[in-house]
């Protein structure tokens, strides 16, 4: 957001342009990846950066980390969907507050009301975020592609929409390796050897 002010300062209107033209596109990249995505937040995490963050399945912050919305603090709304994902992230309710006032908060803070995932030390952030990512990529990648397909439309279908989505997915799922490797070995009593397929 810095160096964006800094634009802002000497051409006001194009400037603001890399919204649509930048970000907004990252934001939807993002948001179409099939797979979990691990975020690590070591530092400042404010206004677009945020929405970005938000973008992330599961999200690593360093402690004492600070966030903000900024942008009403400088005379604008909310863009790189931080309005869209704070609502989901955390309710309207706080979201408004977030949004209207862009008042500073702490990693710490932000986990407890569900924003970030894990607080680490500064240090190990990226250890961490990269265990996470590691973790998933070893596990059965088509069922998370199937839970990212649920969580992306569950708090806007119905109940009958969901079940009808969950009921078609589990039937694809219950014919990949992953699902027979895992009744193996549940079977077996060992740990499963997932392939992503």
């Amino acid at each position: 957001l810095g160096a964006h002010v800094q634009a802002l300062r000497t051409d006001p209107g194009s400037s603001l342009n890399v919204v649509a033209d930048s970000y907004n596109p990252m934001v939807q990249a993002l948001a179409a990846v099939p797979v979990p995505v691990v975020v690590g937040i070591n530092g400042a995490c404010a206004g677009a950066g945020f929405g970005l963050a938000l973008g992330g399945d599961l999200r690593v912050a360093a402690a004492g980390a600070k966030f903000t919305t900024a942008f009403a603090g400088v005379g604008l709304g909310s863009d790189s969907a931080l309005a869209w994902r704070l609502v989901r992230c955390v309710g309207g309710s706080r979201a408004t507050e977030l949004l209207l006032f862009a008042e500073p908060f702490t990693a710490e803070t932000a986990a407890t009301w569900g924003l970030v995932h894990r607080v680490v030390d500064a240090a190990d952030v990226r250890t961490e975020a990269t265990a996470l990512a590691t973790r998933l990529a070893h596990g059965p990648t088509a069922a998370y592609r199937a839970i990212k397909t649920v969580l992306a439309t569950a708090s806007t279908d119905t109940l009958t929409e969901t079940l009808a989505t969950e009921a078609r997915l589990q039937v694809g799922l219950g014919g990949t390796e992953d699902h027979r490797e895992a009744v193996e070995a549940f079977l077996a009593k060992r740990k499963p050897e997932f392939t992503g397929r």
